[in-house]
């Protein structure tokens, strides 16, 4: 997965062996637990003791950047092709699907998607195209006919952080229920949907960041 240096300098054999199985093990723990795992359990399933983690990994972040970098570049890469999309509507729909299937199959992922988890840079990266896509494709479906007119960015990013939130509790008695969920949360964005005025202005981004933040966990640091 990625890096065999550490400040430069080339990893010896057994140093990469132990990188390799703690982030065999990070992997793991965090689709089980999430991103606030101990990081005790991670070093006690990898092998190794928790001095070898905190040189290899020295912060928490470090680690879950090193876990996620492959998947997060993934679906950064399926955020473009929906982009490209003729269909705005078909667009965005796949693009969640896509990462709703990942958030019901790893509680880690689900963290990082939805709460504050800070210090990752491939995490930042992505969220910031997450957000620019959704715009994006929320625009040019209501350009398109397809999406009611008074439906913003900040509505439909709030309303998928809270069915994201139940996901790892509904896949444990029903793996699919979160598709009958999405669907119906999508189906209300659709133009000829709306039964009149939506009740309250719309979240700003300023008060989005802020109800996301809240949610917790925080990765950044021990």
């Amino acid at each position: 997965m990625g890096d065999d240096r550490t400040e430069g300098a080339p990893l010896r054999r057994d140093a990469r062996r132990n990188r390799e199985l703690l982030i065999a093990a990070a992997r793991e723990v965090y689709a089980e637990q999430g991103v606030d795992a101990p990081l005790d359990e991670i070093a006690r399933r990898a092998g190794v003791g928790n001095a070898t983690l905190y040189r290899r990994f020295p912060t928490r972040a470090s680690l879950v950047e090193a876990v996620f970098r492959d998947s997060l570049a993934e679906t950064l890469r399926v955020g473009e092709e929906a982009r490209r999309s003729g269909d705005a509507w078909s667009g965005l729909t796949g693009y969640l699907e896509h990462i709703f299937a990942g958030l019901a199959a790893d509680r880690g992922a689900n963290d990082l998607m939805t709460t504050a988890v800070e210090g990752v840079p491939s995490l930042e990266a992505l969220k910031a195209h997450h957000h620019e896509t959704v715009s994006l494709l929320i625009g040019r479906a209501r350009e398109q006919g397809t999406v009611r007119g008074d439906v913003t960015t900040e509505d439909l990013l709030f309303s998928l952080a809270a069915l994201g939130r139940v996901v790892p509790a509904s896949v444990t008695v029903a793996p699919d229920a979160w598709r009958r969920h999405l669907a119906l949360l999508l189906d209300g964005l659709r133009a000829g949907a709306a039964g009149g005025p939506l009740p309250a202005p719309p979240l700003t981004p300023a008060q989005l960041g802020g109800v996301l933040n809240a949610l917790g966990p925080s990765a950044a640091g021990r």
